[in-house]
């Protein structure tokens, strides 16, 4: 497994080995042990969730406002645009956000620490996108950012006419929404 930075110290990309012939391939999507060792992290993953959603649908920027989850993210079929905005108050990072494409071609995957906003656009026909949490879901905490607030600024891919949820079309800007201290 190898780590490739992104611009957001916690935000972390991973990149399994992946053994492959004629017949197929095998790799090793999670190691406790191992994810420890690269992060320094002990955490108790909790939840393990499975979405698939066809071409430009875009789910967030969603978080917990209490009850925050870390999220390991991975697409499994398909591909996708997958972003994290930071919203922790205090860090120097606070109201950035770095962009990934994960892909079951690619095999990668992302952590999303908790205080974290995440989100994703489908770029293929339809992608299978999994993830793993590190508390459960509640949504009577949840909360969800406009995935166009100009404030953050995203930067999407070109050509996209997103497909949003009743629940995401009322998102809130940054400036108005509860973030993390």
């Amino acid at each position: 497994m190898k780590i490739i930075p992104t611009t957001i110290p916690d935000l972390l990309i991973f990149e399994p080995k992946v053994f492959g012939d004629q017949r197929g391939f095998f790799l090793e999507s999670y190691n406790q042990l191992t994810f420890q060792s690269l992060t320094g992290l002990s955490l108790n993953f909790v939840q393990d969730n499975h979405s698939r959603s066809g071409k430009n649908v875009l789910r967030g920027l969603h978080y917990q406002i209490q009850q925050p989850q870390g999220k390991l993210v991975r697409v499994t079929s398909g591909k996708v645009f997958d972003v994290a905005v930071d919203l922790r108050k205090s860090s120097p990072t606070f109201g950035r956000w770095d962009g990934v494409e994960l892909s079951g071609d690619n095999h990668r995957q992302l952590w999303v620490p908790p205080g974290f906003a995440h989100g994703f656009v489908v770029l293929s026909e339809q992608a299978d996108f999994l993830y793993k949490t590190t508390d459960y879901y509640a949504p009577e905490h949840e909360r969800c950012i406009r995935w166009d607030d100009p404030e953050i600024g995203i930067v999407w891919p070109e050509g996209i006419e997103p497909l949003l949820s009743g629940k995401d079309q009322q998102g809130l800007s940054l400036q108005d929404a509860e973030v993390f201290a």
